[in-house]
C-alpha cells in the first residue's frame, strides 16, 4: 500500500487549503484513514480520522474548520482546512490502517502565515 498526501502550501491566515491523500496497492474496504500533523519540535498528532462507514472525528482544535472527507472511486481522502491559523503549520500525514497494519504517505507542509 502506498499513500501519496498532496495540496499543502503557503497561506495567510484565514484562508483554505485542501489536501488530498491517493491510496494504492491491495486496498481493502475495512479501513480507517487518519491525517497527523506535526509542527517543528512538537511531536505528531492526530488531526482527523474518517472510518470504513464514512463516521469521522476530529481533534478539538480543528473542530468547525477542518473537515475530512473521501472518494472510494477515486481511493482519495481530503482534509478542507479552512480558517487556517498560524498554529496549523506544520506537515501533514495521512495514514491508512487496514489488516492489522499502518501505512504512511510522505507528509505535505502547510504554512499559514501573513
Amino acid at each position: 500500500v502506498q499513500l501519496q498526501a498532496s495540496g499543502g502550501g503557503l497561506v495567510q491566515p484565514g484562508g483554505s487549503l485542501r489536501l488530498s491523500c491517493v491510496a494504492s496497492g491491495t486496498l481493502f474496504a475495512a479501513a480507517i484513514t487518519a491525517w497527523y500533523r506535526q509542527a517543528p519540535g512538537k511531536e505528531r498528532e492526530l488531526v482527523a480520522t474518517i472510518i470504513s462507514n464514512g463516521g469521522t472525528c476530529y481533534a478539538d482544535s480543528v473542530k468547525g474548520r477542518f473537515s475530512i472527507s473521501r472518494e472510494i472511486t477515486r481511493n482519495t481522502v481530503y482534509l478542507q482546512m479552512d480558517s487556517l491559523k498560524p498554529e496549523d503549520t506544520a506537515v501533514y500525514y495521512c495514514k491508512r490502517f487496514q489488516r492489522g497494519r499502518d501505512y504512511w504517505g510522505q507528509g505535505t507542509q502547510v504554512t499559514v502565515s501573513s
